[in-house]
């Protein structure tokens, strides 16, 4: 069934130069002017975006693992510019117009992420061609024009296009598709790579990544680690699913779980009866997620279907594999795809997003307690993160821009309640998102098996 104990395929086929050896960990108590908590993608473009404008920082990186360990390095590998918040929550908050700012800056991203990579000469093997959420029954098509209909109602009618079923049917290959929404802003990435070399680029910047150093807890302008106290001007929350590890914060961040798979490389023959030629994001409009990557070397990524929360937001140690759901991966991914009967699966392997209570993203630095925070992405944190980053660099700089007065700066989503409260609603939601689909995958494909 594929390589269990494999954190992901993506950390497999790093650049062979990168054999995942951990920097050295914080040496004893110090003092810098920035202290990031998690190098994921929030912390390091906000490391990144710091140094570029200001050298002289002294940055420091605080990771209890290794850059790119969490979601930031085993995702879908999908870079899509989307804002995942609520439209009209956002513009009930922010005023007309509030929804489209904030998603026009997630298309920005997509770009700002392939010209930082060039810049740093990071292979993280870019490729901007798009992204499709297709239909194949009348209850996905319904749903998705329905998400076009908003999309385009807001003002982003020209980012989101609807396509019928023969132009869905020319960029993929799928037996009854009915129609899809497309968007130019996205790109897929081999997000291992990319995570791995910023942290390489905010060294060669002058910051410093620790690894192996766990943060136990945030106590004003310090970070208390089990390698010593960090003293700091500014210190910036970046753990997204992995907040709930930090004293006080528990029930900050929902962590959510995700189960991706890749297959072994598939032959141009059988790619040509896919489709996907110019590697194309593509999603299956189904309400439990399920995307797909056409990877530089020729195989498919393969996620989702299945989003489990565990008791008191407990974290399972990794490599998560969820051997149900990957199964169903699979299972879904031939149905889809006829011609890849018989495909072996090389990596199956699984890890946490973070959801805020109010599914809200925000940003915002206090510059009175020097406490920054970022994160709430829920699953669209490649791209997001980067705008998060820069922004969080204007507003811990002083620094009055475009990114600093975006409606999330300042936004600080409500805790979740606390068990069972929470076990029970979130289970509530994903059973009755799973029965939707069956519902629908009964008048056609797409049905999650099992």
């Amino acid at each position: 069934m594929g390589d269990v104990g494999a954190l992901s395929y993506w950390h497999d086929s790093l650049a062979a130069d990168d054999d995942l050896t951990p920097r050295p960990p914080l040496r004893g108590d110090t003092e810098v002017d920035v202290a990031i908590v998690g190098a994921g993608f929030t912390g390091l473009w906000t490391a990144h975006s710091l140094l570029r404008a200001d050298p002289n920082l002294r940055v420091l990186v605080l990771e209890r693992e290794t850059a790119g360990f969490g979601a930031s390095g085993r995702n879908g590998g999908w870079c899509v510019g989307m804002y995942s918040g609520p439209a009209g929550l956002v513009e009930r908050r922010h005023g007309d117009g509030s929804y489209a700012a904030m998603s026009r800056e997630m298309h920005r991203s997509v770009d700002e992420v392939g010209a930082a990579a060039a810049e740093a000469g990071i292979d993280c093997q870019f490729r901007k061609s798009g992204a499709i959420n297709f239909a194949v029954n009348d209850g996905q098509r319904k749903r998705l024009r329905r998400l076009q209909r908003s999309l385009a109602g807001h003002g982003l009618g020209d980012a989101w296009r609807w396509l019928d079923a023969a132009e869905a049917e020319e960029i993929v290959h799928v037996e009854g598709i009915q129609g899809a929404v497309f968007t130019p802003h996205a790109a897929a990435i081999h997000p291992a790579r990319l995570a791995r070399g910023l942290a390489v680029e905010v060294e060669r910047r002058g910051g410093t990544v620790a690894e192996r150093t766990t943060v136990e807890r945030i106590d004003g302008r310090r970070v208390r680690t089990d390698h010593g106290t960090v003293r700091a001007d500014v210190v910036v929350r970046a753990t997204e699913g992995y907040t709930r590890t930090l004293d006080g914060h528990r029930r900050d961040v929902l962590p959510l779980g995700n189960t991706v798979i890749a297959t072994d490389p598939i032959d141009d023959a059988t790619w040509a009866e896919i489709g996907l030629a110019d590697r194309e994001l593509f999603e299956l409009g189904v309400h439990m997620v399920a995307y797909g990557n056409r990877t530089a070397d020729g195989r498919i990524v393969w996620g989702g279907l299945g989003a489990p929360t565990w008791w008191a937001s407990r974290i399972p140690a990794d490599p998560y594999d969820d051997d149900r759901v990957a199964a169903q991966l699979e299972r879904s991914l031939v149905e889809l795809f006829p011609a890849l009967r018989g495909i072996t699966v090389s990596h199956r392997w699984g890890g946490v997003m973070g959801v805020p209570f109010d599914l809200l993203p925000g940003i915002g630095y206090d510059r009175d307690t020097g406490f920054a925070w970022a994160g709430g992405y829920t699953g669209q944190g490649v791209a997001t993160a980067n705008a998060a980053g820069r922004g969080l660099a204007d507003l811990i700089l002083d620094r009055d821009t475009d990114l600093t007065r975006l409606p999330w700066v300042g936004h600080r989503s409500p805790r979740w309640p606390p068990e069972p409260v929470r076990w029970a609603g979130v289970h509530g939601v994903t059973a009755a998102a799973r029965v939707a689909d069956r519902r629908d995958g009964r008048r056609g494909l797409g049905r999650p098996p099992g």
